[in-house]
C-alpha cells in the first residue's frame, strides 16, 4: 500500500505539472492552426514568432490521431468551441483530468479503489462538459449577432458591394465570434476556395439553423439569380423575431432549468457535507453486508444516481422549447 500511494503521489505531481503546461500553452496560443496557415498568405506580414514547443507525450498523441476520424471529430468540436488546442493536447488534458479527479476521490473516499475509479470517470468527462458549454455559449452569441450581420450585408449589397465584399465588411465591423468566422470565410475564398464550399465549412463550425437558412439563400441566389439584398432582409426580420421569441421563452423557462440543476446538485452537496462532518456515517454505504456479494450501499448509490440523472433530463426536456 505504501508503494502504491507513493506512485499515486508522484503521478499526481507529474499530472499537475502537465496540466499547468497545457493551460499556459492554451492561453498563450493566439490563433488556431487553420488561421495560422491562412495568415501566411492573407494577413499583413508580421515578425515571425518562435515556434512553441510541445511535450513529447502531446506531440506523440497529435501524430497518432492526425488524419483519423476520431481526431477530426475532436478538432471540429474544439473549433466550434473556439478552444486553441490540438486533438492530442485535448486527449492529454482528459487523461490528466481523469487522473487528478480520481486521485482526489481515492483519498477522500478513505482509499477506496471503486471511489477512485468513479472519480476518474467523472474527471474524464469534465473537459468534454466544458467544451460543450463553450459551444453552447458561442452558438447563442453567434445567433444573436446574426441579424446585425444580415443588416450590414444588406446595406453593403444595396450600396453596390459584391457578396464577398459584404462578408469582408462583416469581418471588420462586427465583434467576435461572428467576425472571426467570416474572416475565415473571406480568407478561404481569397485562397481560391469556392464560396459554396467556404460557406459549408462555416456551417460545419457553427451548426446553427438560422445560419443554415442564410447559407441556403446565398447558394440558391448564386444558382438562379434574384435580389439577394431583399432575400436577406426578409430572413433578417424572421431571425430577429425568432431571437425575440427565444429570449422570452428563455426568461419563462429559467426557473425550471435552474430548479433542475439545483435539485440535481443538492444530493451531492449534502453527501459532501455529511462526509466532512460525519465520515463514519457516510462510510456505511461501503461496508460489506453479511453473506452478501455486493454491499447494499452501492446499490442505493447507483439507484440514487439514476434517479437524479433521469430527473435532471426530464426537467431540461420540459424547459427546452423549439421555436
Amino acid at each position: 500500500m505504501i508503494d502504491f500511494t507513493l506512485i499515486l503521489i508522484i503521478g499526481g505531481a507529474v499530472a499537475v505539472i502537465m496540466l499547468i503546461v497545457g493551460i499556459v500553452v492554451s492561453i498563450t496560443s493566439e490563433r488556431s492552426l487553420v488561421e495560422e496557415r491562412l495568415g501566411r498568405y492573407i494577413e499583413t506580414p508580421a515578425p515571425v514568432k518562435e515556434r512553441q514547443t510541445q511535450a513529447p507525450v502531446t506531440e506523440w498523441l497529435n501524430k497518432q490521431v492526425a488524419g483519423s476520424s476520431f481526431g477530426e471529430n475532436i478538432a471540429r468540436e474544439l473549433a466550434r468551441a473556439d478552444i486553441k488546442l490540438k486533438a492530442g493536447e485535448y486527449i492529454a488534458l482528459m487523461i490528466i483530468s481523469a487522473f487528478l479527479v480520481g486521485f482526489v476521490f481515492y483519498f477522500l473516499g478513505d482509499k477506496n479503489m471503486l471511489v477512485g475509479l468513479a472519480g476518474a470517470a467523472i474527471g474524464l468527462f469534465l473537459p468534454r462538459f466544458y467544451v460543450k458549454s463553450q459551444q453552447a455559449k458561442r452558438l447563442v452569441k453567434f445567433n444573436e449577432q446574426l441579424p446585425d450581420m444580415l443588416n450590414l450585408m444588406v446595406n453593403g449589397l444595396r450600396a453596390g458591394y459584391s457578396t464577398m465584399q459584404a462578408m469582408e465588411a462583416v469581418s471588420k465591423e462586427l465583434p467576435p465570434p461572428i467576425c472571426d468566422e467570416f474572416r475565415r470565410v473571406v480568407q478561404e475564398m481569397q485562397l481560391g476556395v469556392p464560396m459554396q464550399q467556404a460557406l459549408d465549412n462555416l456551417l460545419r463550425r457553427i451548426p446553427s439553423d438560422d445560419l443554415d437558412l442564410v447559407v441556403t439563400a446565398i447558394n440558391v441566389q448564386r444558382e438562379v439569380g434574384g435580389n439577394l439584398a431583399e432575400i436577406l432582409d426578409t430572413i433578417s426580420f424572421t431571425i430577429r423575431e425568432r431571437v425575440r421569441i427565444k429570449g422570452e421563452i428563455r426568461v419563462l423557462t429559467t426557473q425550471v432549468m435552474y430548479s433542475g440543476r439545483f435539485l440535481a446538485m443538492m444530493p451531492i452537496f449534502v453527501m459532501g457535507v455529511l462526509y466532512l462532518l460525519n465520515r463514519p456515517y457516510m462510510m456505511e454505504f461501503f461496508k460489506p453486508e453479511n453473506n452478501a456479494n455486493l454491499p447494499c450501499g452501492y446499490i442505493a448509490l447507483v439507484c440514487a444516481a439514476i434517479l437524479i440523472i433521469s430527473g435532471y433530463v426530464v426537467m431540461n426536456k420540459i424547459g427546452d422549447i423549439e421555436v
